[in-house]
């Protein structure tokens, strides 16, 4: 008998694993950082909000966890029915380990974890040019998509009145009597500190005009809002309202901040949002922001919606057009009203070579040098480049002096805002890379702390879990090629599922660890062929749909959520509608 202590538990979840939290846990090294231990703290919520950004928590300590792990003298081994051939292996009833014939991965029970992720700050600065006017009319976007927050959603009355110039998203008041509303496709923040800046470049004549945060939006007609009303004076006055159905009701009385403001001067608003608590403030940005709230007030009739933006030329403002200049829009803390949560005692490891199907002493003793160990796993690496995640540097290696974990972006932005894929495994940690057959790849220095759908892919199997890395195309099936198409014909492994060309697969023998394979782009070609995208399938989550990890554009960086697309292999989503391959390194 053999017995693998539990206490492992104190030390294991190592710094490059899981600097995600790990309630009451102490890291142990990462394999290419320093071997000294580093506590880690579960991430900070933001200030006042419900939860933190993104997490991975095991159970609270107890007796159990320092309990030794006991198997059996002799492990049984069982070949279970289906394709690919799998080996579960078991210890006293208990299943200890599942194997894959052809694969390197394994999947062993241990300690339950939660895997969480929440809103991530952003910022958008507008640093694009849109319209894009070599684009079809139908197929232009005024505002494009913030850097992680979202796609913009520009609304009334025509198209042409939302552009973007670089350092400002523009809202021209061309009528009178018309709201045009700018929102982030983002439908259940409930919870947030969000702020905008923004000026006008009249001072309005006739009529006043106005520009709003809004939050808790659910479409033009129903929202939160705390406006700032442009007199003709040059007054200043913030109203704090919701509108329903079309109504609108002031939750407090105007209140005048300022007097004879001249056109050009940038005003910011701030609203925290907490439950139903409302608080808001607003200043010239030129100033210090005031320490004090303006408004204090509770409504609860809208529990979550949209952030965004408003402005409003009140009916006989003779001036027109006037600009609206907005610099900045920042959400400094946000969380969702349902956060994707997948929980299980799963962890998944990778064998030296794969699997050929024969139970070997050597095998053995790697299962049991396995049992109950909460060492880093693929699924604890795949967490640790989540929003929020901490940084961390490798203390010996070749990455030496670099990070190697820690909240990952996507790719830096082209002139219209749009994300550049090519952000691989070492253009995260910023060095050049030999491969194993001696093909060199230069570093990006616009790419540092990002990675790609497939570089992130790389990171976790290749760079954290030692899987050989192939420079760009390889059908060898030794090496992990560069880019998603080519991993779901080469990828070293067994394919577990594909398409049939008419509907995604059935994916039954689906488990976490494994690599999704997409044809997400619609306008590429047909169904079946080029692959586009890959994640690392998760688990189940807690309304019992499949959730997988990936990098995407939209959220910038790795995401287990559904900002831009839900994670999901269910559902009528784009992923769900277009997962092509299933694959098992």
């Amino acid at each position: 008998m053999i017995h693998a202590s539990r206490r492992t538990l104190l030390t294991a979840f190592a710094a490059s694993a899981a600097s995600v939290p790990l309630a009451g846990a102490v890291a142990a090294p990462a394999r290419a950082a320093s071997s000294v231990p580093v506590s880690v703290q579960p991430l900070a919520a933001a200030a006042g909000t419900a939860a933190a950004r993104s997490s991975v928590t095991l159970s609270p300590l107890d007796a159990s966890y320092f309990a030794p792990v006991t198997l059996d003298a002799s492990l049984t081994t069982t070949v279970l029915p289906g394709s690919p051939a799998r080996t579960e292996v078991t210890s006293g009833g208990r299943r200890v380990a599942l194997l894959t014939h052809g694969a390197r991965t394994v999947v062993l029970p241990g300690p339950r974890r939660t895997f969480t992720e929440d809103k991530r700050p952003f910022v958008d600065d507008f640093r694009r040019t849109l319209p894009d006017l070599s684009l079809p009319v139908a197929e232009r976007d005024h505002w494009g998509a913030s850097p992680g927050g979202g796609v913009w959603s520009t609304l009334g009355p025509v198209d042409t009145d939302y552009s973007v110039v670089p350092g400002a998203g523009v809202i021209d008041l061309t009528t009178d009597y018309a709201s045009r509303h700018a929102s982030l496709r983002d439908d259940d923040i409930t919870d947030v500190d969000v702020r905008s800046v923004a000026a006008f470049d009249k001072v309005p004549t006739g009529e006043a005009c106005s520009y709003a945060l809004s939050f808790g939006y659910q479409d033009a007609h129903n929202n939160y809002r705390a406006r700032l009303s442009f007199l003709t004076t040059g007054a200043v006055q913030l109203r704090v309202e919701k509108e329903v159905a079309d109504t609108v009701t002031q939750l407090t009385p105007a209140l005048t901040l300022a007097t004879g403001v001249p056109a050009n001067t940038d005003w910011t608003i701030r609203v925290r949002r907490e439950g139903s608590r409302i608080r808001v403030k607003a200043w010239r940005s030129e100033s210090a922001e005031p320490s004090a709230w303006d408004v204090d007030v509770s409504d609860s009739t809208f529990a979550k919606g949209r952030v965004g933006l408003r402005a409003l030329a009140n009916q006989g403002c003779t001036n027109l057009p006037v600009r609206l200049s907005v610099s900045r829009f920042q959400v400094d803390a946000a969380t969702w009203d349902a956060p994707p949560s997948v929980t299980h005692g799963d962890w998944v490891r990778v064998l030296p070579r794969p699997f050929d199907g024969t139970w070997t002493e050597e095998l053995d003793q790697v299962i049991r040098g396995w049992a109950g160990s909460t060492a880093p796993d693929v699924l604890a690496y795949a967490a640790m480049f989540l929003g929020g995640a901490p940084a961390v540097t490798a203390g010996a290696g070749p990455a030496r002096g670099r990070q190697v974990l820690g909240e990952a972006g996507y790719g830096y932005l082209d002139p219209q805002g749009y994300r550049y894929e090519g952000a691989d495994f070492h253009e995260y940690m910023g060095i050049g890379w030999t491969f194993d057959d001696g093909a060199y790849t230069g570093p990006s220095s616009k790419q540092v702390g990002n990675l790609d759908c497939s570089g992130y892919t790389r990171m976790v199997y290749g760079y954290h879990m030692g899987v050989p890395l192939a420079a760009g195309e390889d059908t060898s099936r030794q090496r992990l090629p560069r880019k998603s198409r080519d991993m779901a014909d080469h990828a070293p492994g067994v394919r577990i599922d594909r398409t049939d060309g008419t509907a995604p697969p059935a994916a039954a023998l689906l488990q976490p660890g494994d690599l999704v394979l997409f044809n997400a782009d619609s306008g590429d070609d047909r169904q079946t062929d080029t692959v586009d995208h890959v994640g690392i399938h998760l688990g189940v989550d807690a309304a019992g749909r499949r959730r997988f990890l990936s990098s995407r554009k939209t959220v910038d960086g790795p995401t287990m959520a559904d900002l831009g697309g839900a994670s999901l292999l269910d559902g009528t989503g784009t992923y769900a509608k277009t997962l092509h391959t299933v694959h098992r390194i």
